[in-house]
């Protein structure tokens, strides 16, 4: 098996990294400040990801679009959430994961391989609650881009899951958050495994809790 993981040098990526390892996953992991062993990869750079796909021998059977920022945490709507903010964060949460896809999609289709896109209930409208405007709106852009390629990609075999990690203790989480990278990351990989065409558009918590978009 072989998977593919963006934004793996920390937090839920790394944790994920290193449980596909565990289970004797041949593991490509990526991220913009890579650890050793790991690959440079920008998802904000469509040639870097193209350089990174051409590394790749054989089909790929799972991505994992995990590479994501959170930029305005507390931001006021008076003065803030100022233009670079919302470009940044759309660059590397929505349009970074449709170039990575497509990076890809070689592999993919390939191995009849499976693509999971870390989204979050922040981006679900059914639960607004006001704030983080552009982490919100952004986790609803690539929850809702995961949920039409699911349509696309069903021609080719490749299934399209949606998930929200859960509230984790990482740097954008924080530390009084409620579960452990480890055990996002856990409830993560189970969810992947049952990830088929059947179940393809949909978006999921990391305990198998189904979300609305």
């Amino acid at each position: 098996m072989q998977v593919v993981i963006t934004g793996a040098n920390r937090g839920i990526g790394l944790a994920l990294a290193q449980h596909y390892t565990a289970t004797g996953a041949q593991v490509q992991a990526g991220a913009r400040q890579p650890h050793a062993g790991q690959m440079a990869l920008d998802v904000t750079d469509p040639a870097a990801l193209q350089a990174a796909s051409a590394q790749i021998d054989g089909p790929v059977d799972l991505l994992i679009c995990n590479a994501g920022v959170y930029l305005d945490q507390g931001e006021t709507l008076a003065a803030g959430y100022a233009e670079p903010l919302w470009a940044q964060s759309f660059a590397t949460n929505v349009t970074g994961v449709f170039h990575t896809i497509q990076a890809f999609m070689p592999q993919l289709r390939a191995g009849r391989g499976k693509i999971a896109i870390i989204s979050s209930i922040m981006g679900s409208s059914a639960a607004a609650s006001g704030g983080s405007y552009i982490y919100r709106a952004s986790k609803a852009a690539v929850a809702n881009l995961g949920r039409n390629l699911a349509v696309d990609l069903a021609r080719d075999g490749i299934a399209v899951g949606i998930y929200h990690p859960g509230w984790v203790q990482t740097d954008m989480g924080g530390a009084g958050a409620s579960i452990t990278a480890h055990r996002a990351a856990t409830g993560l990989a189970q969810r992947f495994a049952a990830l088929s065409l059947a179940s393809s558009g949909c978006f999921e918590s990391y305990d198998g809790s189904p979300l609305t978009y």
